[in-house]
């Protein structure tokens, strides 16, 4: 089965909170007949769009390929959460590549907020940018790692922007009696995320990149240069970036085996009107300490939107039993509120949970995997990417440099061995411990 498709009407965008909400843009025809181009680009998120812009606005010539509608995928989908640092925290990112290396990819993730942001104002995106994300605490260990680790951040890296809070400070800010502390990151932030998508079309459009949506590819035929293939067309480019996340399917075998989907869920409650100063006392996103994160804001017409739960199979379970029990969990308060959208998305992870970089050829690179870490970090991937095309590869390298090991099991057996381990952690969430 293919997950383009599984849960999705075809060039429709997801009944979601965030399609009722979204900026206006028509869509983009097609792909028909033979089109040549410098670069072919393989998806319309985060990670495509912005590799296609900045490779546009330095006189590439750009194709850029989307199965259904630009920013379809997770871009359109996720939390709107864009966080500090990488995916792991930089104790770990210390122990895995070396101290002076581990400043090196705490700046590139800094880079990458300030890209999002710096986006936004450039094009004059309809977006606007929300300071803070809370990180609520279900346990006083976490608590206390959660404060040293701020500590750290602001004596090795200079990062003053946490907040810490105790048990009062986060029952003040989250309105739940559920968490024991945590901070407040005001480095960091939240956004919109279709709407940061369709953005980033715009933008590209205008530089002269050339989009087609409602083209799924096929296949590509590898060699000098690479053939990228359509029901309706193909495309003859000297270089292609693969930009597929979580819909990679059986494109590149190699990269598939580094990066396993998985299906997330988000509520989107009726209006909340007064109420909403129970649910947030300042407009910040919150997430907490969950192997399988709860993850909250409200929109900007007070709604909460509350995501949580995980799937592993092709088929969305029911999307509003499995994260109106969590969200009651933080907010027993809130039983007697109508859910009035409820909507999943497909992302995508690694073993080590840091993204995938790789050179799939000489003339192909692929970039994904961000494992719920992607809005800033798969826009920052796209200009690197789009940097390496043009030959200042140094920063794409330093990413690919990272370890990235196979799901075990192989393509075949790694859904079975990953259900087997996220029911174990799972279980533990409810325990717990």
């Amino acid at each position: 089965m293919n997950l383009l498709f599984a849960n999705d009407r075809a060039g429709e965008y997801p009944a979601s909170y965030y399609a009722a909400t979204r900026s206006d843009l028509a869509p983009f025809p097609a792909l028909a007949g033979a089109v040549r181009a410098d670069v072919c680009i393989v998806g319309g998120g985060y990670t495509g769009l912005s590799a296609a812009l900045h490779l546009a606005q330095a006189g590439r010539r750009v194709v850029l390929l989307e199965a259904h509608r630009v920013g379809f995928g997770a871009s359109g989908r996720n939390g709107g959460q864009v966080g500090s640092g990488q995916r792991l925290d930089q104790v770990e990112m210390e122990k895995i590549a070396g101290r002076d290396n581990a400043h090196r990819y705490w700046a590139l993730a800094e880079e990458a907020k300030a890209l999002v942001r710096g986006l936004i104002a450039d094009h004059a995106m309809p977006v606007t940018w929300h300071p803070g994300v809370a990180h609520a605490c279900w346990h006083d260990r976490e608590v206390r790692d959660t404060h040293a680790y701020a500590e750290k951040l602001r004596r090795d890296y200079g990062y003053d922007q946490l907040e810490p809070l105790d048990r009062a400070g986060i029952r003040a800010l989250i309105g739940s009696d559920a968490y024991k502390g945590g901070e407040i990151d005001w480095g960091a932030g939240h956004v919109h995320p279709l709407n940061f998508a369709l953005g980033l079309a715009q933008a590209a459009a205008r530089a002269g990149v050339v989009i087609h949506e409602a083209s799924v590819v096929e296949r590509i035929a590898p060699g000098a240069k690479p053939v990228v293939h359509c029901a309706q067309g193909h495309v003859v480019a000297d270089q292609v970036i693969l930009a597929c996340n979580g819909y990679l399917g059986g494109l590149e075998p190699a990269v598939a085996a580094k990066v396993m989907p998985i299906n997330n869920f988000i509520v989107a409650t009726e209006p909340l009107g007064e109420r909403a100063a129970e649910v947030l006392a300042k407009p910040v996103a919150v997430a907490d300490t969950k192997f399988v994160v709860n993850y909250w804001r409200l929109s900007e017409d007070n709604r909460l939107l509350f995501g949580g739960g995980e799937s592993y199979g092709w088929r969305f379970p029911d999307i509003v039993k499995t994260v109106r029990k969590p969200m009651l969990e933080v907010y027993p308060q809130l039983r007697d509120v109508r859910i009035d959208y409820a909507w999943g998305g497909t992302l995508a992870i690694t073993m080590n949970r840091l993204p995938c970089f790789t050179r799939v050829a000489p003339n192909v690179l692929s970039a994904s995997g961000y494992s719920g870490h992607g809005v800033a970090m798969a826009t920052l991937a796209g200009k690197l990417m789009a940097e390496a095309l043009r030959g200042q590869a140094e920063r794409f390298d330093l990413m690919a440099a990272l370890p990235q090991p196979r799901f075990p099991g192989g393509v075949a057996l790694r859904w079975p061995l990953l259900v087997l381990a996220m029911t174990w952690f799972s279980l533990r969430d409810r325990l717990g411990v």
